[in-house]
């Protein structure tokens, strides 16, 4: 049996994990969980670590472990910590050596992806056997690539054998916010369902509808939506990127446009929106040089 279907032992800690809710990974009793399922729940719990922030303490707790999954968790810890060269090898070295293990794919795609090595990703998680987190993967990479074709096809492919798994709605979803038109509306009752729902709510999937208001035109309910993300989570990256698209929308004055900004440059200074941002700043300034005023004396 498949440990995360419906029937499964893992799938409520697997979905908690997908949900965001990374903290019941944590506190999940795992006690009487088959030996064969032990150690894809330990390394749920070792990733839910990393997301909150701990992964000084999850290379400590795999410290002289052998086993492939294991190696990887820390490879992917290491990376969080910005030591990026040394993550992208081991991965590299773990795609050779066990290139067919599923929380590799995974865990490595993961790394690779993160340090712009997204065909290499590709290759290694095209090895999946029926994995969800590897299509779920798959798929973020290829909407990366701008190639939304690629994401609906693979998406389109998992549902056939998937059904109504959580990952393949999510991952559905993502796409249906790049197609845009009447998809904009299907992902917003998936994220309302998961952020309003006190068994599924976390910040992440309150954040995720709060982003399909905004694509939906209802500013006053993503403003309500992220204002309540800021609050539960004052550090949390995307909802103050989100928070700040959304004043600059509403037209905000340039005083908390300017705030928001600070903030999230101290939490996150490499965040994708600011690091776009300053491209395009710097393409302007380019671009306005070669038009500034001659002064003749």
């Amino acid at each position: 049996m498949d440990p995360y279907s419906a029937e499964g032992e893992l799938i409520n800690i697997h979905n908690h994990f997908h949900q965001g809710q990374y903290q019941e990974v944590i506190d999940f009793d795992t006690s009487s969980l088959s030996p064969e399922n032990a150690l894809p729940a330990r390394v749920l719990v070792l990733r839910a670590r990393i997301a909150l922030g701990q992964a000084e303490d999850v290379i400590a707790d795999v410290q002289g472990e052998s086993g492939p999954e294991l190696v990887a968790a820390r490879a992917l810890a290491e990376y969080s910590l910005g030591k990026t060269d040394a993550a992208v090898q081991t991965i590299e070295e773990l795609a050779s050596s066990a290139g067919d293990n599923q929380t590799v794919q995974v865990l490595g795609g993961t790394v690779l992806q993160a340090a712009g090595k997204s065909e290499e990703a590709l290759a290694l998680l095209s090895r999946h056997s029926g994995s969800l987190d590897a299509v779920a993967l798959i798929t973020q990479i290829h909407l990366q690539q701008n190639r939304t074709d690629l994401a609906l096809k693979e998406v389109a492919a998992a549902r056939r054998w998937a059904q109504d798994s959580l990952l393949v709605n999510l991952a559905e979803s993502w796409v249906g916010l790049r197609l845009g038109g009447d998809k904009y509306q299907q992902a917003f009752y998936v994220f309302e369902e998961l952020a309003q729902a006190p068994s599924t709510s976390s910040i992440i999937s309150l954040v995720s509808q709060a982003v399909c208001e905004l694509h939906l035109g209802r500013v006053e309910e993503a403003q309500s939506a992220l204002e309540q993300a800021v609050q539960k989570q004052p550090e949390y990256a995307e909802a103050i990127a989100n928070l700040l698209v959304l004043s600059v929308i509403i037209g905000k004055d340039a005083a908390s446009v300017t705030e928001l900004t600070n903030s999230l440059k101290k939490v996150a200074p490499q965040h994708l929106f600011l690091v776009d941002l300053q491209e395009k700043s710097d393409l302007f300034d380019k671009a306005a040089a070669k038009f500034s005023a001659k002064v003749s004396a």
